[in-house]
């Protein structure tokens, strides 16, 4: 990750880059499991569940285990700034710096913007889960769990402004939801009430705040007080959606494929750009990608006009 031909022009910048990108406040890295990757693309077997304990009897009965698997291709990113040098001769209020400083931030946010999008289109046609179904769906099977939804509605008055109450109440039915999973042997999933997540929309986050935050809601002692964090997500664009999320499983609803972490690079005056067009060159790249992974550690939910 060494800057090429930075000269004195960009002294510092290397540092300054990775100092900003270090600091930008991220949350992918809380809501799905890293995976070091080392090919162009890496294929998941994903087991089904140990059987339970039985009574020994005659002695020890061997169960198989079902398999499902996918692949997941890395993909390569990039991010350019392209700069005359009679602009930096110029400069002298540290503008390049300033651009150089946002160019780290956006490449750090970057994995939130992709976690975004997947959760975004995760009820649409090609955003499959790796039982086959689109990862919020209201028919997953596995095995012999019988069908399985983990894409909800809601009631509220104004879906795009529900009231506290609402949201308390859509949170109730969405844990329930996903305590109620089963595994491929038809047996309940165990999952604990903790590590529970709220990703909505900026506009839901002060309502999200206070249905989980609040001691009292409508004169009545809010049963659901603490049980989840609230993150505010600014991608998602629907006001009326939002997701709850299991943060604490060994596998994680989503998952990083990191195959080459972000570089930063600059091409200056010693550069063939900067010597024959007078341009300098400051830039980033990555090869990952962010894949679905646990669907059952995931439920959306939309609010909609009651009937």
């Amino acid at each position: 990750m060494a800057i090429i031909n930075t000269g004195l022009l960009t002294k510092g910048l290397r540092s300054e880059f990775f100092n900003r990108f270090d600091a930008t406040t991220t949350y992918f890295q809380d809501l799905s499991t890293r995976i070091e990757s080392s090919s162009d693309t890496e294929t998941y077997k994903w087991l089904g569940s140990a059987p339970r304990m039985r009574e020994w009897g005659t002695g020890r009965i061997a169960q198989g285990i079902g398999t499902e698997s996918y692949s997941v291709e890395n993909l390569k990113y990039e991010a350019t700034l392209e700069v005359d040098r009679d602009e930096i001769a110029d400069d002298k209020t540290g503008q390049i710096r300033i651009r150089v400083a946002e160019l780290a931030s956006r490449a750090a946010s970057h994995k939130d913007y992709l976690l975004a999008q997947l959760l975004i289109n995760g009820d649409q046609a090609g955003f499959t889960s790796y039982d086959g179904a689109v990862f919020f769906s209201s028919n997953h099977v596995s095995g012999s769990s019988g069908s399985q939804d983990n894409l909800l509605t809601s009631p509220a008055i104004d879906p795009n402004d529900p009231t506290t109450e609402e949201f308390k109440i859509a949170l109730k039915a969405a844990l329930s939801a996903m305590l109620g999973f089963k595994d491929d042997r038809g047996d309940p999933l165990s999952i604990g009430a903790t590590g529970l997540v709220c990703v909505v929309p900026t506009s839901l986050h002060m309502t999200a705040l206070e249905a989980v935050n609040a001691t009292v809601i409508s004169n009545t002692s809010n049963i659901l007080e603490g049980v989840a964090q609230v993150v505010p997500c600014p991608w998602l664009t629907a006001t009326d959606e939002w997701y709850l999320l299991k943060t604490d499983g060994v596998i994680r609803p989503f998952m990083f494929q990191d195959r080459e972490p972000v570089e930063f690079t600059a091409l200056t005056e010693e550069s063939d750009e900067g010597f024959r067009r007078e341009k300098f060159l400051y830039g980033v790249r990555a090869r990952y990608r962010m894949a679905y992974a646990y669907w059952q550690f995931a439920v959306s939910t939309t609010f909609t006009t009651p009937s």
